[in-house]
C-alpha cells in the first residue's frame, strides 16, 4: 500500500544540490515529520514519497519548478545604502519589516556606498534539489 495523501510520516533526509554539497539534513536531530498532501513541504518532496513504506531509502532530483520555483526578478529592489546596517556585507540576510506587523527576509544581493540591491526570492528558488530519504514511520 505504502505512503498516501492523508498519512502522517516520518522521514530522514538530506538535501544537495546537484554538485553534491549538503545545503540540510535531518541525520543529526529528529526526522522530519509532516502529513503528505497537506503543502507542508515542497510538492516535489511530497510526490516522490508517494507508495514508498516503512524502511524505504530512495533518492531523487527534484526540478525548482516543484521545489522554490524560479529566480523572480520582480523580488528583487533597490534601496539607500543609508537604511542599511553600517556593517551590512553582500550575501547578508536581513529583515524587512511590513507597516502590518509582518516580516519577510531578504539577502544583499549588491552594495555599493549609496545603492543596495536586496532580493526576496527563497535561497534556493532557480536550484535543482537532490534528496536522499529514508522513511521511518507512516501513521
Amino acid at each position: 500500500m505504502g505512503i498516501k495523501n492523508g498519512d502522517k510520516i516520518k522521514v530522514h533526509y538530506t538535501g544537495m544540490f546537484e554538485d553534491g554539497q549538503v545545503f540540510d539534513t535531518s541525520l543529526n536531530r529528529e526526522p522530519l515529520e509532516f502529513v503528505v498532501g497537506a503543502g507542508q513541504v515542497i510538492q516535489g518532496f511530497e510526490e516522490e514519497l508517494i507508495g514508498l513504506e516503512i524502511g524505504d531509502r530512495k533518492k531523487f532530483l527534484i526540478p525548482f519548478e516543484k521545489a522554490y520555483g524560479p529566480v523572480r526578478e520582480d523580488l528583487k529592489f533597490s534601496v539607500q545604502r543609508s537604511m542599511l546596517p553600517e556593517d551590512a556585507n553582500v550575501g547578508d540576510l536581513l529583515e524587512v519589516h511590513q507597516q502590518d506587523g509582518g516580516f519577510f527576509v531578504v539577502r544583499i544581493e549588491e552594495l555599493n556606498e549609496n545603492v543596495a540591491i536586496l532580493d526576496a526570492n527563497h535561497p534556493l528558488a532557480g536550484k535543482n534539489l537532490i534528496f536522499e530519504v529514508e522513511i521511518i514511520e507512516i501513521s
